[in-house]
């Protein structure tokens, strides 16, 4: 179990595979052709080996150029003081992802697997990533979040009942309470997302935070959805993720 009350300024857990969740079916929508494209987030490639439990420094995170967001699910209602960094580094075989969240409040669930897994995670506090190594536009992607408790869940979201990715993930969550800041980092191996990783081909992807407590909650996202009511899963509102060469 892990407490929320009970944490200091830093820290940090790691994590390893977790079971089946359940979530609402990804939808449809349409989307402004304008919006498809937008921005375009690169993962710059590690020019070091890492040891298998060590994570990056902040040498090798200044390499990555961040994409930033505040503004919620349609674009619109922006909230710097919820604004929110994604970076991405990549190696052979790992793909990293860092997320530094400035919050106003912090809301989690107090209790998980004892690996850090946790279902609903998406109900409380949460960083999330969509991922689509191919397959564009289809229904089929992986799904990662990581709470600012060091919780988490990955997921394997298709036309097919969802299932347990078991990527192998590990996360690392530091808490500045001084600046109001949290940052959530994710170590993810490559072969849980593809079995033909080629630098030169880019993928799909979408970032997302929620945050607070209803009726003010915060559903902010990367790339607009544009629906009606909060939804993320949307993958025609996916962008590019590009690759560099080392």
């Amino acid at each position: 179990m892990i407490n929320l009350a009970g944490y200091k300024p830093k820290w940090y857990v790691l994590c390893r595979q977790l079971k089946m969740v359940r979530k609402s079916p990804p939808t449809k929508s349409s989307l402004p052709e304008k919006s498809r494209e937008g921005t375009v987030l690169t993962a710059a490639a590690l020019t070091r080996s890492l040891q298998p439990t060590e994570f990056p420094s902040a040498t090798d995170w200044s390499s990555a150029t961040p994409i930033s967001f505040c503004s919620d699910w349609r674009g619109e209602r922006a909230d710097p003081e919820r604004s929110t960094e994604v970076r991405v580094l990549r190696s052979p075989d790992t793909l990293f992802l860092r997320f530094d969240c400035r919050y106003r409040e912090i809301w989690t669930f107090d209790d998980s697997d004892p690996n850090g897994r946790r279902d609903g995670l998406w109900d409380r506090d949460v960083a999330e990533a969509f991922l689509q190594p191919d397959n564009f536009g289809s229904r089929n992607y992986k799904e990662f979040e990581v709470s600012p408790n060091g919780m988490w869940v990955d997921l394997q979201i298709s036309e097919a009942p969802r299932r347990d990715l078991k990527s192998g993930l590990r996360c690392e969550v530091t808490i500045d309470s001084a600046r109001k800041v949290w940052v959530g980092v994710l170590s993810i191996p490559m072969r849980s997302l593809t079995t033909d990783f080629d630098p030169e081909r880019s993928w799909r992807a979408n970032f997302f935070r929620a945050e607070g407590r209803d009726p003010h909650r915060a559903y902010l996202a990367w790339s607009p959805t544009y629906t009606p009511e909060p939804q993320f899963h949307v993958p025609g509102a996916f962008r590019p993720l590009k690759f560099q060469m080392p």
